[in-house]
């Protein structure tokens, strides 16, 4: 059989630190990514979640240790990560004096992406009619961050760094943005989601990671993970059992547990018989104080166990 080939990591961290000025910014985070995997990056204020994806999408140089995201490093391939990966920062990012639908249009082709996708996006997130004519000045902190969402799911990149992406959004928008997850998450997209909201996000997540200090202090399994890394053949635990060796306790073939008494053997338990006087005794001579029953079931349980 053909060796199975281990699932690639969309992002893969190692030893990584970021700085600002003197201050870490990450200290030291090791973390694997499957892709289509998505993971919840919980932890307190100041922890490291927003720093993360910021180094994830190449906008925060590492200080020192390993960063690849798609196999390419983000420092010296920083083109090509940033119109594969899409960040949901804080921050919408928009042009004031263009209109909603024109800072869609304007990102989506600078990212590279199809303007196919522009029009169902924007109404997928309501943004048609007079508010698409409506100049970026005039939109609200949710109507900002809706035109936000429609740039990132008319691109449609392969990894997708979501910072609070519920935050700003009203009921309505909530349920879009957990359904454009979901489907992301069918189409083998990688999402890695920083969140207070915990209880929110969970059930869009395979994993949650703890940041602490700028390090991952924990994580936990939310659900099976539906791409699994596969170790090839060759790799065989130290603990495996090999096919043909046989357990401590295992009963042979012939049914006869490690420890039975072989054919021959007294069991350790049994008395031993006493020895058979010479055969000197006259015919009519009282019978020997052995009883004979005593020999004759042992030897019918040791011939049963045979």
């Amino acid at each position: 059989m053909a060796p199975v080939t281990p699932v690639p990591s969309a992002v893969s961290l190692r030893g990584a630190v970021a700085l600002s000025g003197r201050f870490p910014l990450l200290a030291g985070v090791d973390l694997e990514v499957a892709v289509g995997e998505t993971v919840v990056i919980e932890g307190p204020n100041g922890a490291g979640k927003t720093s993360l994806l910021r180094v994830c999408a190449g906008l925060v140089p590492l200080a020192s240790g390993h960063l690849s995201v798609l196999g390419l490093d983000p420092v010296r391939r920083r083109t090509e990560v940033r119109r594969r990966v899409g960040l949901l920062s804080h921050a919408s990012h928009l042009y004031d004096d263009l209109t909603v639908a024109e800072n869609v249009r304007f990102a989506v082709r600078a990212a590279g992406g199809d303007p196919v996708r522009i029009g169902p996006a924007c109404e997928r997130w309501g943004l048609t009619g007079r508010l698409a004519r409506t100049a970026g000045s005039k939109l609200s902190a949710g109507q900002r961050r809706r035109t936000a969402l429609a740039v990132l799911t008319a691109r449609w990149p392969e990894v997708w760094l979501l910072d609070e992406p519920h935050a700003g959004l009203d009921t309505a928008a909530r349920v879009l943005l957990d359904e454009a997850v979901a489907e992301a998450a069918a189409s083998r997209v990688t999402v890695l989601i920083a969140s207070h909201e915990s209880g929110v996000v969970e059930g869009l997540a395979d994993r949650a990671v703890t940041i602490t200090g700028g390090r991952v202090t924990a994580e936990r399994v939310l659900r099976p993970s539906t791409t699994p890394v596969v170790p090839t053949p060759s790799a065989v635990p130290p603990t495996a059992v090999s096919p043909t060796a046989v357990p401590p306790t295992a009963v042979s073939p012939t049914g006869v547990p490690p420890t039975a008494v072989s054919p021959t053997a007294v069991p350790p338990t049994a008395k031993p018989s006493p020895a058979v006087p010479p055969p000197a005794v006259p015919p009519t001579a009282k019978p020997s104080p052995v009883d004979v029953t005593d020999r004759v079931p042992c030897a019918g349980r040791v011939t049963h166990v045979a």
